[in-house]
């Protein structure tokens, strides 16, 4: 009985040795787990363009970070912050909306930067000839001029302070017709539901549609730059920040650049 019983009990341990041995591989390596993470980069419209081809550039570096997108006017997206949208990084068209949020306190500290400038343009539909200047905003055959809404819209503010500096925009005043964002602009000029409007050059740029006229000079109108900050909810804060960092490396540079903005 005594060999029979001892027997047994080697034979219970040699069972629950292999099985010990075996549960390791079952389950997931929690670090592989946690490695991945996702951010929400909520961006000015005209940026889209550029940041969709930053993206792949980033990840074949760090391919464990997912980068969602959500574009608009800079002073929507601003406003869906401040009520709690989640977001991690947050890049305006203006020192405006971005100002606002640090004031507030919703920016992370030392995250903030600039990563580009821009020109604004005047632009028509591409067959429409005889308006060489601004002034021929006033001209009866211009009878709807497209621009941003100035209160939430970057490039809409810009166009106000112009026409404004150029001494015309009472004279046009009644023309102007509005849009969500600077890419509903270019869209109403494309289409000819606007005889003119007022976009970024990169906006233009983008088009075949329609052709620049003049630029706007840069002292009639505040600097267009975009400033980028990491948001203080970010659950992905070091990953935020590392993404941040690389939209200042040469990669990214030479993609803003190759879309027409202007490196700082």
């Amino acid at each position: 009985m005594n060999r029979r019983r001892i027997l047994a009990l080697i034979g219970t341990a040699v069972a629950g040795l292999l099985i010990a041995t075996a549960l390791p591989s079952i389950n997931p390596s929690p670090v592989t787990a946690q490695s991945n993470s996702t951010l929400l980069v909520s961006a000015a419209a005209s940026l889209k363009e550029a940041l969709d081809e930053i993206k792949p550039l980033y990840q074949q570096s760090k391919p464990t970070t997912n980068i969602n997108y959500n574009f608009g006017a800079s002073g929507a997206l601003q406003q869906q912050i401040e009520q709690g949208a989640p977001a991690d990084i947050f890049i305006s068209a203006a020192k405006r909306q971005v100002d606002a949020l640090e004031e507030k306190g919703l920016l992370l500290g030392g995250t903030r930067a600039i990563i580009a400038k821009n020109r604004l343009v005047l632009i028509v539909p591409k067959d429409v000839v005889g308006v060489t200047s601004f002034f021929n905003l006033k001209d009866a055959k211009i009878k709807k001029i497209a621009i941003g809404e100035p209160r939430s819209v970057p490039a809409g503010q810009y166009a106000e302070q112009v026409l404004q500096k150029l001494g015309i925009l009472s004279d046009v005043k009644s023309k102007l017709v509005y849009a969500n964002n600077v890419r509903q602009v270019l869209a109403s000029v494309e289409s000819g539901n606007a005889d003119a409007g007022l976009v970024y050059v990169t906006d233009a740029k983008i088009s075949n549609k329609v052709k620049v006229v003049v630029a706007a000079d840069e002292k009639y109108h505040s600097a267009i730059i975009y400033p980028v900050a990491v948001l203080k909810s970010s659950k992905n804060a070091d990953a935020a920040k590392d993404f941040v960092q690389f939209l200042s490396s040469s990669q990214a540079k030479a993609v803003l650049k190759k879309y027409g903005f202007i490196l700082p």
